[in-house]
């Protein structure tokens, strides 16, 4: 197919309109959060040795599918449901399940934009800190009488993490007033002590609570689209289970599951080479004068441009049209300066240096 654009300009307005494909248009994405360094090559040899019966035969449906995530995270089939992505379970959550949802913004906008018009409430993180003030969270939840309330954590665009005791708290708060807490793990695997950090082996104490996972980010499998969730309330997994149909997951994906709990050690040893990269990147975002740069627990970075720079959309295309390296601006996101915010995903050492070296080039007028 011939692409939709002549000049570099044209292909930043065709992309930024796009919602994925984008590995065929040849640029440096620190958009999409990716691991890099996961499915190791042995992976692919398989799924390609496999590639007809995989092709030829219908998958396994989802109680087959739920013990195989069972296995990989070590809990009972009954308390899991696989979606195609995360995406899938949330349309679930928010446009089905949830009369009224409250998400702390700015979030992942799904959340949101997945609810029925008018079922959905949106509560501003403190600024200019973007910490989430759980109390304040939950006393907003019960006022309002939202039944399902979302914490991502680390959350996305701002890649901190909202502390265990404090979604503990929530989450008790919440259990008296008959409110879901939805828990979104998607980016944990990035945290420091994600085995102290996660909540997924102590969900037998919180029969009010989710969590959620999208495997797309940690195991670097995007285009293999799988997600699950996690609940000791059976009742609350049926009713979720009841919303997806009955081959959801494709035969690639299912096979991936099957071999994942072979490659345990290479995924943790991905997740360190992940986090070392971010954090050198860290550092060399700190160096850019009156940039503020937010500590991150996931494999991506938030920042407030300098004021005298210019703005988020102007730098993130002047970045493009000049150096071919995508990053993420903050407008269509809930929150104030909206247009001030970058989000920039960690790759490679070699990549981070180059953008960051861009970064200086592109943020004022020359």
């Amino acid at each position: 197919m011939e692409n939709k654009y002549k000049t570099q300009a044209e292909k930043y307005e065709y992309l930024s309109k796009q919602h994925g494909g984008y590995y065929r248009h040849n640029f440096t994405d620190h958009s999409y959060l990716y691991n890099l360094y996961f499915p190791p090559k042995a992976v692919f040899t398989h799924l390609k040795n496999n590639i007809q019966d995989l092709v030829l035969n219908y998958p396994v449906a989802q109680d087959a599918l739920d013990e195989l995530i069972g296995e990989i995270i070590k809990q009972p089939a009954e308390r899991i449901i696989v979606g195609n992505g995360a995406a899938e379970i949330i349309k679930i959550l928010s446009g089905h399940l949830a009369k009224k949802i409250i998400v702390p913004v700015p979030s992942f906008n799904e959340y949101a934009n997945a609810a029925p018009k008018g079922h959905a409430i949106e509560f501003p993180l403190e600024f200019p800190s973007f910490k989430l003030d759980v109390d304040k969270f939950a006393a907003e939840a019960i006022k309002v009488g939202a039944d399902m309330a979302v914490v991502i954590t680390p959350n996305n665009p701002t890649s901190m993490l909202v502390p265990k005791a404090d979604i503990i708290r929530l989450a008790q708060k919440l259990d008296k007033h008959n409110c879901m807490l939805i828990v979104d793990e998607s980016f944990i695997d990035f945290a420091e002590n994600k085995k102290q950090t996660s909540l997924e082996q102590d969900i037998d104490k919180y029969p009010n609570m989710a969590i959620l996972k999208s495997m797309s980010k940690a195991y670097g499998i995007c285009g293999l689209r799988i997600g699950y969730m996690l609940t000791a309330n059976l009742e609350f997994a049926a009713a979720v289970r009841n919303g997806i149909h009955i081959w959801n997951i494709n035969g690639f994906a299912e096979e991936f599951l099957r071999i994942l709990p072979q490659y345990k050690q290479e995924f943790e040893a991905s997740c360190e080479k992940v986090k070392t990269d971010r954090d050198m990147l860290y550092k060399n975002l700190c160096t850019i004068n009156d940039m503020t740069v937010f500590k991150p627990d996931a494999n991506y970075i938030f920042c407030r441009l300098p004021d005298t720079a210019l703005s988020g959309p102007e730098v993130t295309k002047r970045l493009f049209i000049k150096y071919n390296i995508y990053i993420k601006d903050s407008v269509g996101k809930t929150q104030p300066d909206a247009d001030r915010y970058i989000r920039i995903a960690s790759r490679t050492n070699e990549e981070n240096n180059k953008l960051v070296d861009a970064l200086k080039d592109v943020m004022y007028l020359k």
